[in-house]
């Protein structure tokens, strides 16, 4: 047998290279959509600012004026 690199490990006849310690786990696809639909929930129910939408005029005007009978 041959001597396996230094980084590397014998497995089952094959070199594999050894395994790199992870420092930050990344996030899952799963979790960023979890993330994102809890951002759209909190915006469904509590919204996110002032009012988004104006309030109507207390006396709207009509668009078209009313016919009057004389």
């Amino acid at each position: 047998m041959s001597k396996v690199p230094d980084g590397f490990h014998r497995v089952r006849g094959h070199i594999r290279r050894n395994p790199k310690p992870r420092s930050a786990k990344r996030m899952s696809g799963w979790m960023i959509a979890g993330l994102l639909a809890g951002a759209w929930l909190w915006g469904q129910v509590f919204g996110f600012g002032a009012s988004a939408v104006p309030t109507p005029a207390a006396d709207p005007k009509p668009a078209v004026s009313a016919q009057t009978e004389d």
